[in-house]
Order: C-alpha cells, then structure tokens, then sequence
C-alpha cells in the first residue's frame, strides 16, 4: 500500500469532510459539496477497500473484537485537526466492542498524517496501525 497516496486520499475526504461541516444545509452549495464528498468516499473504498478491510480485519483480532467490520470510509475521523477526538466526539469513527476490555466503551478511527487506525478508549488513545 503506497502510505504517501493513502494519506493525500485521506487528507483529502477530510478536508471536504470539514468543507461540508462549515456550510448550512440551505446554502446553494451543500448539494455539489456532499455530492464531491461521497464520490470522494466512493473512489477511496474502491482503491484502498479491500486493503484497508485487511487491515481492519487484523486489529479487530488484536483487540479481540468480533464487531462487523464496515467499509473503510465509515472509520475516516471527521477533520484534519483531529479536535473531535481530543473532545472524546461520540461521532468519531466506528464503534466496537472487545473481549480485552469488557465493558469499557472504544472506538476504532482511522485518521492521516501518517495515515494510521486509532482505538480510542475513555482517557486514551492507541495507534493500533500505521501505514508504510
């Protein structure tokens, strides 16, 4: 997986992601804006999909999680900044439970700059996978 690539798509959909977020829904151009969005998401899960799902695939198994494993795109956090994620966001990726931490409430969320995917726990976050 070319990780320069992978982080330019990312960086990418989150730019738009936060484009999108600044504009009101009666605005003239959320419209174009969200569409640009999901053909953006589109191309991502279509080039990096079955890779990214690979890569999911493992760190469920290394948090010992038998969560469904969604499209990649439904992992991507919501900006650039990473601010949601610092301000404990419930919005931020996706959701799992894990037989290593019973009853504690995480998240997966695959982030840029280095493109990588993120457990994020109460008062914590781990980098579970960094791409090369």
């Amino acid at each position: 997986m070319n990780a320069k690539a992978l982080n330019e798509s990312i960086v990418a959909i989150l730019e738009k992601k936060q484009e999108l977020n600044a504009l009101d829904y009666n605005d003239a151009r959320y419209d174009d804006i969200e569409e640009e969005l999901h053909d953006l998401e589109d191309d991502f899960n279509e080039e990096y999909g079955d890779e990214l799902e690979d890569v999911l695939e493992d760190v469920h198994g290394k948090i010992k999680s038998d969560a469904d494993i969604l499209l990649p795109t439904a992992y991507l956090a919501s900006s650039l900044d990473g601010k949601e994620l610092e301000d404990h966001e419930e919005t931020e990726g996706v959701w799992v439970e894990s037989d290593s931490f019973p009853g504690v409430e995480m998240r997966l969320v695959l982030v840029a700059n280095p493109p990588r995917v993120l457990l994020i726990l109460s008062d914590q976050e781990r980098v579970l996978w960094t791409a090369e």
